[in-house]
């Protein structure tokens, strides 16, 4: 049975997974010890086993849960109204100045790099946070679909799935190499290919 903080309590928690993730961020788990966390958030050991029991092992699938969360959360509320072409390039943009503004330190590497997904938990997470951001995509692509602004025979959530490689993939890239365009070409791309004139589709597909 999951503990109930008080406010106070759950304050001092939420500060302690924020300090581990960035130090995770930054130098990778497993150069990050109890005693990093400790003093990089003014805590003592007594005081983060309280929180977290199981020491370390605890403490990181609270990170992986917080970057789950700080993926999506930094792309609203733009991710969650894709409801117009509009509405689009503005999430579009808003992806690219995020990552642009957090090259390597972003949650997304953190969880699938730092993190990795060997354990179970962590890919249960994961998986979790891939299907939230894909369903937000989904319901963007009903939408134009609905409106009329796109091919009436388009596959809904292949072309999620598509623009969410084009994002994922993107910013592995920009990562790796510090360039941006990946990110950028590789978007503009799968939003464009969304909006292909209806005289280039087959029924049926193919």
């Amino acid at each position: 049975m999951e503990r109930v903080l008080t406010a106070k309590g759950a304050a001092t928690r939420q500060r302690i997974v924020e300090g581990a993730a960035l130090l995770v961020r930054d130098r990778g788990v497993a150069n990050v010890g109890l005693d990093d966390i400790c003093a990089a958030t003014a805590t003592s050991k007594s005081q983060l086993f309280h929180y977290f029991p199981d020491g370390k092992a605890d403490l990181m699938l609270a990170v992986v849960r917080y970057e789950a969360e700080q993926v999506i959360t930094d792309q609203l509320p733009q991710l969650a109204d894709l409801t117009t072409w509009r509405n689009w390039q503005a999430w579009r943009r808003r992806v690219i100045q995020i990552y642009d503004a957090q090259r390597a330190a972003c949650p997304l590497r953190a969880l699938t790099t730092q993190l990795g997904t060997a354990d179970p938990a962590t890919r249960e997470v994961v998986e979790g946070l891939t299907d939230t951001w894909a369903a937000y995509l989904a319901a963007g692509v009903q939408a134009l679909k609905d409106a009329g602004e796109i091919d009436p025979r388009i596959d809904v959530q292949k072309t999620a799935n598509a623009i969410l490689a084009a994002v994922t993939g993107g910013a592995t890239l920009l990562q790796s190499t510090n360039r941006l365009s990946y990110l950028e070409d590789a978007l503009t791309e799968a939003l464009d290919n969304m909006r292909r004139p209806r005289n280039q589709y087959v029924a049926g597909g193919g």
